[in-house]
């Protein structure tokens, strides 16, 4: 299946400005492809504010985000690959979402995740660390 992650991101936009708020995004700016103002990065984080009144041109795409902003009087275009964007939320009540990472996806280094499928025959206690796993129960 596709990620969630950009038809979460576009939802969570959308509900945020029809509810009168402001939203801002939390950008992983270590992530390869990730084109904001270096300036502005913190502990290899940057919070951007996409709101139509900050942004021009905001486009939310099935792969990256993308618009044009002035950052310190300086007009800069900001690429930003989805898998990038950690959370969403309104500035004024902190409601939004935090994205976890996704079977597949890329780590910052460039290689995938691993999936399920990439586990078939380990066995249980070999899985992945960091990754939580779901267990059926009947």
């Amino acid at each position: 299946m596709s990620s969630s992650r950009p038809y979460l991101v576009r939802a969570f936009n959308d509900w945020i400005l029809d509810n009168h708020c402001t939203p801002h995004i939390v950008v992983d700016a270590s992530i390869q492809g990730v084109q904001v103002p270096a300036d502005h990065v913190a502990n290899g984080q940057i919070v951007l504010n996409v709101s139509p009144s900050a942004v021009k041109a905001l486009i939310i795409g099935d792969d990256a985000l993308e618009f044009s902003a002035r950052f310190g009087g300086v007009p800069m275009q900001v690429y930003i690959p989805l898998q990038a964007v950690m959370a969403i939320y309104a500035r004024e009540n902190g409601e939004g979402m935090v994205f976890g990472s996704e079977p597949g996806s890329p780590d910052p280094d460039g290689t995938a995740r691993s999936t399920d499928s990439d586990r078939e025959g380990k066995s249980e206690g070999e899985r992945p660390s960091g990754r939580p796993s779901l267990k059926v129960v009947k």
